[in-house]
């Protein structure tokens, strides 16, 4: 199971390092379901998950030939059946259920902090190891910020030949630490909303309809998985990812032959996986049950084998990293009033459309429901929304954040 490599202590093949990946998330999830303890409220299992092996990764445990041969030989190809999984919930008929208004309240969110990532960018790029180093690793971020922490995951994978794993490792830093704080801050905020509203003139007439509209379809969603459901998303899932990084490679060569070859073969790849995600949300295997829970495993394990490459000790920049995500949400939040006032929007949906972009659809709702525990629904929506375009959006900041370095 162990031996000592260099005078560490290490982890001696891949069976063992899985094991330990999965009983980690599953061991924090455990505690989550039967403790009830108020901790996973404000800093969920995930982020949990990214510390304990950041952790453990900086003692040395994963340095094994073995376990970076198992990284390098799963870790793409259970990424991208996690994006085919992921998506599988992301039927646009449903979203529609939110209406006009709310999409436009998500996407004000997700364009602020776009703004925000890119004006505070030049302002601290130098400082947290140069554009070079950190434009790959602030698009993942992005990404996560539009639509949460699988599509942190796809982009470590789209910018992989540009990505430096220090910067990856500051920029999850970066995610856990605001994240923890956001939400504390607009459960705080929840007081002001009269303020907010009045200032504002913001229109509430129609939200009861919405939530009730968004309530049925999640409600509706609810189904008890068989073995045959797993068996047949395990299967689906894994023939998508074989299938579409083959194809990704061949449309690559062909692009790079017409002399399109800003676009990688795993850029290529997402696209597709996405895509084809999105197509298939809408066929009878969007409404299959399990899809939840697949999800969650994928995603726990993907989240934890990226956290085993990133090392404490490559987050000495991890300050500066910090400062530039509230300095992000600080822009955020001043645009968003700004958008408020223009359009009168309620500090309601304002905070779920902020929590479903930072935190995805497993957060939002803690806010929505703050205010009114009909609103849960709505959360779980925008939080779809988010994972549904947020591989592209994280796929245009990078190419944005490219042109300084």
């Amino acid at each position: 199971m162990f031996t000592f490599e260099n005078g560490s202590l290490v982890v001696a093949n891949g069976l063992t390092y899985i094991a330990i990946l999965m009983f980690v998330a599953g061991g924090l999830m455990f505690l989550q379901r039967t403790t009830k303890w108020k901790v996973f409220d404000i800093v969920p299992p995930l982020v949990w998950i990214y510390v304990l092996h950041m952790i453990l990764c900086t003692l040395g445990i994963y340095e094994s030939d073995a376990v970076k041969a198992t990284y390098s030989g799963f870790k793409n190809n259970l990424l991208y059946a996690m994006i085919f999984v992921m998506l599988l919930r992301c039927d646009f008929r449903k979203l529609l259920k939110l209406g006009p208004r709310m999409f436009a309240i998500f996407l004000g969110c997700s364009l602020t902090l776009g703004i925000g990532t890119i004006i505070a960018y030049p302002v601290f790029m130098n400082s947290m190891g140069g554009a070079e180093k950190t434009w790959a690793a602030v698009a993942a971020l992005y990404a996560s910020w539009v639509g949460g922490s699988g599509n942190m995951a796809a982009m470590e994978v789209v910018f992989e030949k540009y990505m430096d794993y220090g910067s990856y490792g500051a920029a999850l830093a970066l995610d856990t630490v605001c994240y923890s704080v956001w939400i504390a801050l607009l459960l705080l905020a929840v007081k002001f909303a009269p303020k907010w509203n009045a200032i504002c003139k913001a229109d509430t007439s129609k939200l009861d309809a919405v939530a009730e509209a968004a309530n049925k379809e999640v409600a509706g969603a609810k189904k008890q998985a068989t073995a045959a459901d797993w068996i047949f998303l395990f299967g689906i899932s894994l023939l998508v990812s074989a299938v579409t990084q083959w194809l990704g490679g061949v449309i690559n060569t062909w692009l790079v032959s017409i002399g399109l070859d800003m676009f990688g073969a795993s850029t290529v790849t997402t696209i597709l996986v996405t895509i084809l995600g999105l197509i298939c949300a809408v066929t009878p295997m969007g409404k299959m049950a399990g899809v939840e829970e697949m999800s969650s495993v994928y995603l726990y394990l993907v989240v934890s084998m990226l956290a085993s490459r990133a090392s404490l000790v490559d987050l000495i920049s991890a300050p500066m990293w910090v400062v530039y995500g509230f300095v992000i949400l600080v822009v955020h939040v001043v645009l968003m009033f700004v958008l408020s006032k223009v359009f009168k929007w309620d500090l309601c949906m304002v905070s779920t459309a902020s929590l479903a972009n930072i935190g995805g659809s497993a957060s939002a709702p803690i806010v929505a429901t703050a205010y009114n525990p009909n609103f849960a629904g709505i959360g779980v929506l925008m939080g779809v929304l988010g994972a549904a375009v947020g591989n592209f959006f994280g796929i245009g900041m990078g190419y944005i954040l490219q042109l300084f370095a």
